[in-house]
């Protein structure tokens, strides 16, 4: 829908009085127009928002549309690099890790909210992902943070309790893994030999990416990027895992017994408990740390996605109204995507409902979504920069180098050096 000016709706008020006030009335709703890329997670949250705040704006409308997330990500980049604004949405979804390629890359296309939304209420490293020099653009969403899903049954046979995962390295948990193939004969980790999120997670959780916060390479000389390195290559080394390739053979290995575990974000909660006949069998502990690496915490994430509001938006202050109103302060909202959706959203304030402090019986009777909220509070914030998909595949590359045992040095240098290639 076309805005009208302020000039027009007073000409076309006057042409209306004592006809009918319902010309005036249509000219002042708006209809947003939303881009999301799943009907039944980010798409089904947009309208449960929506649903919330057309309460009090009975006269405005909502089209999400829908779409394969790689073919909006390349609809919107072609669109903007176009430079033509007719065709795009009031607001987008965008995925954090993208976040600064779009902002840097396009500058001036998404309409900054520093001084509309009060980001003090998220969790910081959200905001850290959305913000350049000084201004902050999104509404932050969903929260990729970290925990390590397990069977807890099969460690329990192995003598290991919650506690025993709490507060863990990496290496700890590699000694863990050892003892219950020893005592159990199961193996504890599923690996994707051609994946990078375990190196993501491992740097995040010491605040270290690829990059610094100025896009300058961080890869050779970084204490962080060596100890995920040569992390991940004694994981592999120890006997604890099986690779699997792509996402049906990863899940599944896990969800059918045919593996213990896996170290990933909040949002497979829901593929866990899929399986329903494994209640009570799984349970969730924090991210193990870098043992040594002073800064690493155990906290982290993976994943997780904001909203954008484009500064040619038809209805740019309707939508800014709007997503303040309900994603930027509305507690209920969060509880019930919490329940319906399992969206575990970033705003601060949302931990203390009833929602996020009940227990959840497949996960042991804990208040699993309580301690998911408490880890996404301490997760270090980083920039992720403009490349960071270019440096995951200059690592993936090397994956089976580290593997077979090789020189961590002189993978790093090919891996830097690819990177600055690519980068230039």
């Amino acid at each position: 829908m076309t805005r009208l000016s302020s000039g027009w709706k007073r000409a076309l008020a006057v042409a209306l009085v004592g006809t009918s006030m319902f010309g005036i009335a249509s000219a002042s709703a708006a209809n947003l127009t939303v881009w999301a890329w799943d009907a039944n997670f980010n798409g089904a949250t947009m309208q449960q928002a929506f649903d919330r705040y057309k309460a009090n704006n009975p006269d405005d409308t909502i089209d999400i549309q829908i779409f394969d997330k790689a073919a909006m990500e390349q609809k919107l980049q072609a669109q903007l690099a176009s430079g033509q604004t007719t065709g795009l949405p009031d607001i987008v979804l965008v995925e954090d890790y993208r976040a600064q390629k779009y902002l840097l890359s396009f500058p001036g296309a998404f309409e900054p909210l520093t001084d509309k939304i009060d980001y003090t209420a998220f969790a910081p490293y959200k905001v850290e992902a959305a913000t350049v020099d000084g201004q902050t653009y999104s509404m932050p969403f969903d929260s990729g943070v970290a925990g390590f899903f397990y069977r807890s049954d099969v460690l329990a046979e192995a003598g290991f309790t919650a506690e025993d995962l709490n507060d863990i390295t990496w290496d700890r948990l590699i000694e863990i893994g050892q003892a219950v193939k020893e005592k159990t004969g199961q193996i504890l980790l599923p690996i994707d030999p051609n994946a990078s999120d375990l190196f993501r997670i491992m740097m995040q959780s010491a605040g270290s990416w690829y990059f610094d916060a100025d896009g300058n390479v961080t890869i050779k000389d970084n204490p962080v990027f060596k100890s995920a390195l040569e992390t991940y290559q004694r994981l592999l080394a120890a006997g604890i895992s099986k690779p699997k390739n792509g996402w049906t053979e990863y899940t599944g290995s896990f969800t059918s017994g045919d593996t213990l575990g896996t170290p990933t974000g909040v949002w497979m909660t829901a593929t866990i408990k899929a399986n329903p006949e494994l209640s009570g069998k799984w349970a969730v502990a924090p991210i193990p740390r870098l043992g040594d690496i002073e800064a690493s915490v155990n906290a982290s994430n993976l994943g997780g996605s904001s909203w954008y509001v484009l500064a040619s938006a038809p209805e740019k202050d309707k939508a800014i109204d709007f997503l303040a109103t309900i994603w930027g302060a509305d507690v209920d909202f969060y509880q019930d995507i919490l329940v319906n959706q399992g969206a575990v959203g970033t705003f601060m304030a949302a931990r203390e409902g009833e929602a996020y402090k009940a227990s959840d019986e497949f996960f042991g009777g804990t208040p699993v979504w309580q301690n998911w909220s408490t880890w996404l509070a301490e997760i270090p914030g980083v920039k992720y920069g403009i490349f960071t998909e270019e440096a995951d595949a200059a690592v993936v590359a090397q994956i089976p180098a580290i593997t077979s045992g090789g020189n961590i040095d002189e993978i790093i240098d090919t891996i830097d050096a690819q990177v600055r290639q690519q980068t230039q």
